[in-house]
């Protein structure tokens, strides 16, 4: 990463880059930015701060504080009775980030109840804060990382599972960490019921093409797909829910690929 010297902190700040290092970074910052960059730092980490202590008490939000290998939680089996107080069907959007969709879905489907999952605490704190803000009842979080899913969660409690805009591993060497790859798959059947479905929705077609290849081999169902959504007969007011980072890559020109399966043979 190439610093500009009299780039203005706000380009910094708007285009979400990691700054490492304080010492190479004084050496590339123009010295009329180096106190403001101290100060935004400093009010980031304090923000950040904020963030966790405020999670602590959301009501919506659970942190288990799992070992490995990780001991089931008490939720597992009674997120119906314990957690949403009713019997509607349990969908779990992983890597939830800012919780946007898992909002909008909640919103949308009071009959039924979500989960957003995600490992980044300061990112929940946002989709849990508007959750309380918004008294959504049907809507929880999960901090925790999503192969330990299965400690989380008992067989057949979870309809369905929205894979949204995940990292795609395209590495051939981080092939196992694809939330479609056949070990993840297994993972999501230890806790899906018997007519699961999976929803992936990504930017990236060499993921999505990878994901059809996996359907192929395990011989299962596609519902509903599509390498181009927004010009898709498939696309309605759920598909057309988008999150932050997909406006931006729609406004980028990217094209949004959507797949729907069945997650059994």
């Amino acid at each position: 990463m190439h610093l500009i010297n009299d780039a203005p902190l706000d380009h910094f700040r708007k285009e979400g880059h990691f700054l490492v290092g304080l010492d190479s970074l004084f050496t590339n910052f123009d010295s009329r930015y180096q106190k403001k960059f101290v100060t935004f730092a400093a009010s980031m980490g304090k923000d950040k701060l904020r963030r966790f202590a405020e999670n602590e008490n959301f009501p919506n939000l659970i942190q288990p504080n799992f070992e490995y290998p990780p001991a089931d939680h008490e939720l597992k089996g009674k997120w119906h009775q314990n957690f949403f107080k009713n019997d509607h069907p349990i969908i779990v959007e992983l890597g939830c980030g800012r919780g946007e969709y898992a909002v909008n879905l909640a919103e949308k489907f009071p009959d039924k109840n979500f989960i957003g999952i995600d490992w980044k605490g300061a990112r929940l704190w946002r989709g849990a804060k508007t959750g309380v803000e918004n008294n959504i009842a049907n809507l929880g979080f999960a901090r925790m990382q999503i192969q330990n899913c299965a400690a989380l969660f008992a067989p057949n409690e979870v309809s369905e599972v929205w894979i949204t805009f995940p990292d795609p591993n395209l590495e051939e060497s981080r092939a196992k960490k694809r939330l479609t790859s056949p070990r993840y798959l297994d993972l999501y059947r230890k806790f899906m019921t018997a007519d699961g479905i999976i929803h992936l929705k990504t930017d990236s077609r060499p993921f999505y093409d990878y994901t059809l290849e996996m359907i192929a081999e395990q011989k299962l169902k596609i519902l509903k797909q599509t390498a181009d959504l927004y010009t898709s007969e498939i696309l309605d007011d759920v598909l057309s829910i988008k999150t932050t980072y997909e406006k931006m890559w729609l406004k980028d020109g990217l094209k949004i690929c959507y797949l729907q399966f069945k997650l059994n043979y």
